[in-house]
């Protein structure tokens, strides 16, 4: 990935007052986001369904202050959605199914949420303000296996599974929504995400916490196949480049951010530098493997150039930082 390249006319948003709308605002991404935020000085409020199967886990917002506006609902839901966007100036849009296994196993209920909610939302922005600034987090999978390393956002959309599929769909609606009715969007397709608050108790969101939850219960973990290389990036570096794609510099635009390659089998012997431990080496599962994506790096040099975002968590302090909060939280997440 190529260095930094800071943009002489980009400046980073002042957040203190700023009134903001976090979807999917209790999971993963969403929690560590909204206590960002409100560390900066914002007004947040948080939209989440709070489904058994996501990411969402009420101890990700237990030490928020009572400030937060806190809303257990579905993005979809145009009555309530409809007063939150009319005073809204940002909305970080992260409301998402984002387990590709279950996607294949219920292609109905991810549309359901990955695309008609997403649809029902631009259309209460489009009727109730416009002049919201949404920030989109879309995924890196919209490329499936990729013909050329590192991967550019030129780089041919091949999804792999339905999951995919209706992300794709759901960016496209929102760069559509900038394009012909002015609502300022950006896209940004995520790289595999990883730190506090991700789900543990099971591969639906990341299988990085179900490797960190095994090491942690004293159990070995499965690594298959081991030699596939991915693009690893800590939360708080996701959260900064979320807050970069609200610049205005960003809007209208889609674009990659990364982290730090690592084939699987360094991350796992990175972490059991951490945790006391081993692992297993086993050959991908079919039906795995069938949806796998092979190796994937992220040219991220156009979002660096654009905004000056660069990540700066190493991945082996980043898992620190990871394995020490579930040290301490691992039963809330279980």
């Amino acid at each position: 990935m190529s260095a930094a390249v800071p943009n002489a006319n980009a400046a980073p948003i002042a957040w203190a007052g700023r009134r903001v709308l976090v979807a999917g605002g209790a999971g993963f991404l969403g929690s560590n986001l909204v206590h960002k935020l409100i560390r900066e000085g914002a007004s947040v409020i948080v939209v989440d369904r709070l489904l058994p199967e996501g990411g969402a886990n009420r101890r990700n917002l237990k030490d928020v202050p009572a400030t937060l506006h806190m809303v257990e609902g579905d993005v979809g839901d145009e009555h309530l959605i409809a007063p939150l966007v009319a005073e809204t100036e940002f909305l970080f849009n992260l409301a998402a199914r984002t387990s590709h296994t279950d996607s294949m196993s219920d292609p109905l209920g991810d549309l359901d949420a990955n695309v008609v909610s997403q649809l029902h939302l631009l259309e209460t922005i489009k009727r109730e303000n416009r002049a919201v600034r949404i920030v989109f987090a879309g995924t890196r999978q919209v490329y499936g296996s990729p013909r050329k390393l590192p991967v550019t956002e030129e780089h041919p959309l091949n999804p792999p599974d339905l999951n995919a599929v209706h992300k794709m769909a759901a960016e496209g609606y929102h760069r559509l929504y900038d394009r012909v009715y002015g609502i300022p969007s950006s896209v940004l397709r995520l790289t595999n995400c990883y730190g506090p608050r991700m789900r543990v108790k099971d591969a639906r969101q990341t299988f990085v916490g179900v490797w960190i939850r095994l090491l942690l219960e004293g159990k070995p973990f499965e690594v298959w196949g081991g030699e596939q290389k991915r693009d690893f990036c800590f939360s708080e570096d996701v959260i900064e480049a979320l807050l970069a794609g609200a610049e205005p510099t960003a809007r209208g635009r889609v674009f990659n951010v990364g982290g730090e390659v690592a084939s699987l089998r360094e991350l796992a012997e990175l972490l059991v530098t951490q945790v006391e431990g081993h692992f297993i080496v086993k050959d991908f599962p079919a039906d795995r493997k069938q949806i796998d994506i092979g190796d994937f790096a992220a040219d991220d040099s156009a979002f660096r150039a654009t905004t000056g975002w660069a990540p700066r968590v190493p991945l082996s302090e980043g898992l620190r930082h990871t394995v020490d909060y579930y040290r301490r939280h691992l039963t809330s997440y279980l």
